[in-house]
Parts: C-alpha cells; sequence; structure tokens
C-alpha cells in the first residue's frame, strides 16, 4: 500500500474489476518477487544500516527478478519501499536515518510484472526488541490471518475487516481507520476499501467473488487508533507516539476460497528466481 489519505466510505461503491487467470498469473509473478523482497529486506534490517541502503538493496533484487518498483513516482512518492520505524504508521520514505537495536520497521514493497501488481507489507525486529514489540508483530501478523480466512466467496469485504478488528482489540490493541486496504492489480489502488474496522455501513459492504484481487492490510497500534502526518506529505505516525504494526497480503478470491499472492512459496531459497505459483492460505 502507498497512496494519500482514503476515506473507507462511499468510495467501495465503486466498480470493482474482476481479473481472469492470465492476470492473476502476472500478479502471482509480482507477488512472489515481493516475497522474496521482503524476506532479503528482514535479514538487511541490522542496526547501523540505512534504511536508504535498504531501499536500495530492495530496488535491485525487484529489479533483478524481472519486476518494476511500483511505489517510485507513484502520486510522486521519491522511493522504492517504504520503510516506518516504530512509530510510524506507513508511508516512511527510506533516507539516512540509521536503524538501532530494539527497533521495529515496517516494510511495504510493491511489484509490477507485466503491468498486473502485488503489494505487501511486514514488520520485522531491528536485533532484540522488546516483548511488548514482539507481541504487537505477533497480533498484527495473526490479525492478517484472521482476515484472510474470511476472504472467500460469499462473504463479504466486512466479514475481513471485522475479523481483523476483532483480533486486534480483543488483545488490547487499536485499528488505523484513516488508511485501509483497497483492490489491488491492475493499478495500485482499485475497488473495493478494504478497512480494518466495521461502522455502521457494513451491510452496504462489497460481497467477495471469483476474480476480486486485494490487498489486506492490518495496521495496529498499542495505543490509539489515531494517526498524524508529517511535514514531508508522506509518513503517517500513531498520534500518541505509541508503536504500530503492518503487515499485508495481496490475495485473489477463487471458486473455493483464496490464494494468497505473496505467500513465499515453499522449498526457494532466497537467491533462487521467483516460484510461478505461491501457495494458498493465510
Amino acid at each position: 500500500m502507498i497512496g494519500r489519505k482514503r476515506n473507507p466510505g462511499r468510495g467501495a461503491a465503486r466498480k470493482v474489476a474482476l481479473k481472469d487467470e492470465h492476470e492473476i498469473a502476472r500478479m502471482r509473478r509480482a507477488g512472489q518477487i515481493v516475497a522474496l523482497v521482503l524476506e532479503r529486506l528482514a535479514g538487511a534490517a541490522r542496526p547501523g544500516t540505512t534504511t536508504g541502503e535498504l531501499d536500495r538493496l530492495a530496488e535491485g533484487a525487484i529489479r533483478s527478478f524481472g519486476g518494476t518498483p511500483t511505489f517510485r513516482g507513484l502520486y510522486g512518492y521519491p522511493a522504492n519501499i517504504c520503510a516506518s520505524v516504530n512509530d510510524e504508521v506507513v508511508h516512511g520514505i527510506p533516507g539516512e536515518r540509521v536503524l538501532r537495536e530494539g527497533d521495529v520497521i515496517s516494510f511495504d514493497v510493491g511489484a509490477t510484472v507485466d503491468g498486473m501488481i502485488a503489494d505487501a507489507a511486514a514488520t520485522v525486529a531491528v536485533g532484540e526488541v522488546s516483548k511488548d514489540a514482539r507481541r504487537l508483530m505477533r497480533v498484527t501478523r495473526e490479525s492478517l490471518a484472521q482476515g484472510v480466512e474470511q476472504a472467500r466467496p460469499g462473504n463479504r469485504v466486512a466479514d475481513i475487516s471485522a475479523a481483523i478488528q476483532r483480533h486486534a482489540e480483543a488483545h488490547g490493541y487499536s485499528v488505523v481507520r484513516k488508511l485501509v486496504g483497497h483492490g489491488v492489480g491492475r493499478a495500485m489502488h482499485e475497488a473495493p476499501h478494504v478497512p480494518n474496522f466495521v461502522d455502521g455501513g457494513a451491510k452496504d459492504s462489497p460481497e467477495l467473488v471469483a476474480g476480486m484481487t486485494l490487498a489486506i492490510e492490518p495496521m495496529v497500534n498499542q495505543g490509539s487508533w489515531q494517526v498524524v502526518q508529517d511535514d514531508d506529505g508522506w509518513t503517517y505516525r500513531t498520534r500518541d507516539g505509541s508503536l504500530s504494526a503492518h503487515f499485508e497480503h495481496t490475495i485473489a478470491i477463487t471458486e473455493d476460497g483464496c490464494e494468497v499472492l505473496t505467500l513465499r512459496a515453499a522449498g526457494r531459497a532466497a537467491g533462487d528466481r521467483p516460484a510461478a505459483r505461491a501457495q494458498a492460505g493465510g
């Protein structure tokens, strides 16, 4: 995900672009690139490394695997990935910031292959982190899995949203409301919006049908759900300075469930070419 503030209300009524099997195959290839890059970034996020160095690593990896970094230039964004540290929720711009022991960093990566896009995010520890930080990351990752579990034909987007919100709030956390998930594929941001919470419009939530492709992405805060935007016009951080975590997958709704296009395919070494097909699951 990368984009300006998105309102999860009326925008959900826009026409949803269903994808055919050829388009999903290209998204699958893009998804494996994203998964591989996230894996490399997690291994490289060590104390003393700058976020700018990680951005350059990601660009080189995306291009070496045959993709194009989707984020660079999108809406004027100046980097290849988003790198958001500690209380930064999303859209952190890589640069000279040096990572320190105990930081947590959220990487958001998009790759384009033959005109089709996949998008995913993960929050990782820099060295040894606190027990509270580990718990936040675990619960956010679980919240994503809970949302993916609801991504099947006959359910609605609100079923995904409710599952994420229920799990995060049951553990004492809050989900960000100003920024939401989205459709993805031919463009970075497509209909429908995929909020991480449910409001009064749940009954009008779009029904999930085969061919829909969605970026599901809980952003979970230790404290309040409220966020503020930095003067750079991009970085969002928690209003109260609490830690935040962000996990995301691109998924395709199938006839009998969903396929997670950005899930790392089994049995591949980190230096391998992207696998042809991702495993299903959350």
